[in-house]
């Protein structure tokens, strides 16, 4: 099969590129720097040509919640318009666990957009929507600091690696479209205190975190249960312990 895998340069479309071309699929990874660019249309056509899947793990350059809003709408609607002019049968986009429920956060809404115009678009379509990443935490830890204190609420939180993302993605890509969504997160289930907690211990950080018991996330009051799955979700394989000794092995 032809895939076009937009975002194909970042941290999972690196590793769905890599995985599809090692099952045999003619994968091309657009992205800006490589001619296609989703906000201006450029490369879109020419790259949609006999494509049978398209990936989306596009990402907003700016989390500003107007800038956000307008890339998410803006890119959606020239993808999925080249999409439709070149017969692609599957979307496939990567989206966030809870998303629906957390409308007064700006990234949330964008991506609430982002996928409204996926289930209007006609184009079959499978939606993924994933807990946070491991590879967050530090900008989790980072985000949340004053001082040397690290302030965190109680929030239910269940990440995932990103290795786990990609087998999902690529998984359903080679499947048949869903038309809807499902839902992936990761093994294990903390208090998003408790797991900053033990990625700065393991990183040898001085920071100490602080249970605010707030439920704040990027901004935004959230309930505790927002950033997890409600119902029944596939999980990863790879725990945090499993996930630190791979980030100890690439330094």
């Amino acid at each position: 099969m032809k895939i076009v895998v937009i975002g194909g340069t970042g941290l999972i479309g690196t590793k769905v590129v890599s995985q599809l071309r090692q099952f045999g699929h003619e994968v091309i990874a657009a992205s800006p720097n490589t001619g296609i660019n989703t906000i201006t249309g450029e490369g879109l056509a020419e790259a949609m040509k006999n494509t049978d899947v398209v990936i989306d793990l596009a990402n907003s350059p700016s989390f500003e919640d107007k800038a956000v809003l307008e890339f998410f709408q803006t890119s959606g609607r020239n993808l999925l318009a080249a999409e439709i002019n070149a017969g692609v049968k599957h979307h496939v986009a990567l989206s966030i666990v809870g998303v629906d429920l957390m409308q007064n956060v700006g990234y949330m809404r964008a991506k609430q957009a982002q996928e409204d115009l996926i289930r209007q678009s006609g184009v079959p379509y499978t939606i993924i929507r994933s807990t946070q990443f491991l590879e967050f935490l530090a900008g989790i830890a980072n985000q949340a600091t004053e001082g040397n204190e690290v302030h965190l609420s109680d929030v239910q939180f269940q990440p995932i690696a990103a290795d786990d993302v990609a087998y999902f993605v690529t998984k359903y890509a080679l499947g048949n479209p869903v038309n809807g969504k499902i839902e992936i997160a990761g093994p294990e289930r903390f208090k998003i205190y408790e797991i900053v907690t033990m990625f700065l211990q393991h990183s040898d950080d001085p920071r100490s975190v602080v249970p605010n018991g707030k439920p704040v996330y990027f901004g935004g009051e959230i309930t505790k249960t927002a950033l997890v799955p409600a119902g029944h979700a596939e999980l990863g394989a790879i725990n945090f312990e499993q996930w630190w000794s791979k980030q100890l092995q690439k330094v």
